[in-house]
C-alpha cells in the first residue's frame, strides 16, 4: 500500500490545486528518504520550479516541472497530504501531520505533507521522470496492457502467477490487494504456474485486473489502517474486497471459506474450492 488506485485518487484530488503552482521551500525531516540529489541539493534545486501537469506512473506521482520532474513513491503506508494556505504563518509554525517527513511550501502558502510511518517512501529531484520509472511494464488500464502483450508475458513462465503480477516490470502498479483481487474474479489461484494458464484464463486475468483496478479507483482506494487521502479521508473500497484479509468468511461466490497463506513473503487470500 499505497497502489495503483490510491495512487491515482491522491493525483486526481491534487492536480487542481497544484499544477501552476511554484515550489517555495522545502523541510526534509528523514534526509535518507531523498534518494536524488543529496537533501541538500533538493533544498536548493527545488524552490522556484513551476509543476506544469501532475501525473501516476504505476505506483509513483509525477511532478512535471518547468525544469526537470520531482517524482514520489508513497511506498508502505504511505500518503501525500495537502494543507490550505494558512495566513502568512511559515512552515515551522504550522502543525503538520502526524509523521509527515517531507513538506513541501508552494507559493500560494498552501503546503504538501510527505507523511510516511515507516520512512520507506522516496523522493527524487531528476532531469527526467524516465529515469526513475523507466523500467515499469505498461499503465494495465491503458491500451498497451493488451491481452495479447500480457500473454507474451506470460509465456513459459514457470513462476506462479501472482508474483508476476506484482512484477512492475509486467504491469505497473498492481499490488498484493488488488493482485489477490483481480486472481479471485478470474478464478486462478495464486500459485498457478503462469505457462500452465490457458488462453481463456490469460484473458479473463487481463480483464479481471482491470476491473479490480477500477473499482478501486471508484471507491476512492482501501483504507486497511493507513491510505488517506490528499485532505485526510478514507478509502472505501475496504468494504468491498472479496477475499483480501477476509480469511475465515465465506467465499462470496461459492460460500467456502477464504484461506490466507504465506506465500512468498507475502500474506495471499484466495478461495479454494472455486479458485482453480
Amino acid at each position: 500500500m499505497p497502489e495503483l488506485p490510491e495512487v491515482e485518487t491522491t493525483v486526481r484530488d491534487l492536480r487542481p490545486r497544484v499544477v501552476g503552482r511554484s515550489f517555495r521551500q522545502v523541510d526534509i525531516q528523514v534526509p535518507r528518504m531523498v534518494r536524488a540529489p543529496s537533501p541538500e541539493g533538493l533544498r536548493q534545486e527545488l524552490p522556484g520550479r513551476l509543476v506544469q501537469a501532475l501525473e501516476r506512473r504505476g505506483k509513483y506521482i509525477l511532478f512535471r516541472l518547468d525544469r526537470g520532474a520531482l517524482v514520489v513513491h508513497l511506498m508502505m503506508g504511505g500518503a501525500l497530504m495537502w494543507a490550505a494556505p494558512e495566513g502568512a504563518s511559515g512552515p515551522a509554525e504550522r502543525a503538520r501531520a502526524k509523521h509527515t517527513r517531507l513538506a513541501f511550501l508552494l507559493d500560494d502558502g498552501s503546503e504538501l505533507w510527505l507523511v510516511n510511518p515507516r520512512t520507506l517512501g522516496g523522493v527524487w529531484l531528476v532531469e527526467s521522470a524516465e529515469q526513475v520509472v523507466g523500467r515499469l511494464g505498461p499503465e494495465p488500464l491503458s491500451d498497451e496492457f493488451t491481452p495479447l502483450y500480457f500473454a507474451a508475458r506470460l509465456k513459459g513462465r514457470t513462476s506462479p502467477i501472482k508474483p508476476l503480477l506484482l512484477s512492475q516490470e509486467v504491469v505497473a502498479g498492481v499490488g498484493n490487494i488488488y493482485a489477490d483481487e483481480a486472481l479471485f474474479l478470474a478464478e486462478i489461484r495464486p500459485q498457478r504456474p503462469a505457462d500452465e494458464l490457458t488462453p481463456q484464463e490469460v484473458r479473463r486475468l487481463h480483464s479481471a485486473v482491470r476491473a479490480a483496478l477500477e473499482r478501486g479507483i471508484r471507491h476512492r482506494g482501501t483504507s486497511l489502517g493507513d491510505f488517506l487521502d490528499p485532505f485526510g479521508g478514507a478509502g472505501t473500497h475496504q468494504n468491498q474486497l472479496s477475499v483480501f484479509r477476509r480469511q475465515g468468511q465465506p467465499c462470496p461466490r461459492c460460500g467456502s471459506v477464504i484461506v490466507k497463506e504465506q506465500f512468498r513473503g507475502r500474506g495471499t487470500h484466495y478461495c479454494p474450492s472455486c479458485q482453480r
